[in-house]
């Protein structure tokens, strides 16, 4: 891993939409020596995949909660996940120590949505239970560093 796969891991995450010459542009090389460059990068796992992000905002998805997850058994993170990924209300999830075994942010256009979509996730074979914390107002919200 050089410079330029660092500039060209920058400039996928910015916008995953890039075009080889814009990649191209950004680090210096020609479009089909970016695509080279971003192919190895992918066959290397070092990019795991492309994906869209969505505005949950745009969305008018106001209501927010942060939901603590109690597993039955002793599920992997990996079959966790899996389950999680199906419900796109999930905006963010972490294993977690303490009690709970996942701490999960939600976002749905009400609370009804977010009842609904808290009971998807009560479906999955490997939740026992949930915990739910609604968010009345943000106090700081700092945007985080890429």
């Amino acid at each position: 891993m050089d410079s330029i796969d660092e500039g060209i891991i920058r400039c996928v995450t910015v916008n995953a939409r890039s075009t080889y010459a814009e990649i191209g542009e950004a680090v210096g090389l020609s479009p089909s020596a970016a695509k080279r460059r971003l192919d190895r990068l992918v066959a290397d796992g070092v990019i795991a995949g492309f994906t869209a992000l969505v505005n949950t905002e745009a969305l008018g998805w106001t209501a927010e909660a942060y939901v603590e997850v109690y597993c039955t058994g002793n599920p992997t993170p990996a079959v966790l996940r899996r389950d999680l990924e199906g419900i796109p209300e999930v905006i963010e999830a972490c294993t977690v120590s303490g009690p709970a075994d996942a701490l999960l942010y939600m976002r749905a256009a009400d609370i009804p949505h977010l009842e609904r979509a808290i009971q998807r996730l009560r479906e999955s074979r490997v939740i026992d239970r949930t915990e739910s914390v609604i968010v009345l107002s943000r106090l700081i919200n700092r945007p985080r560093s890429t």
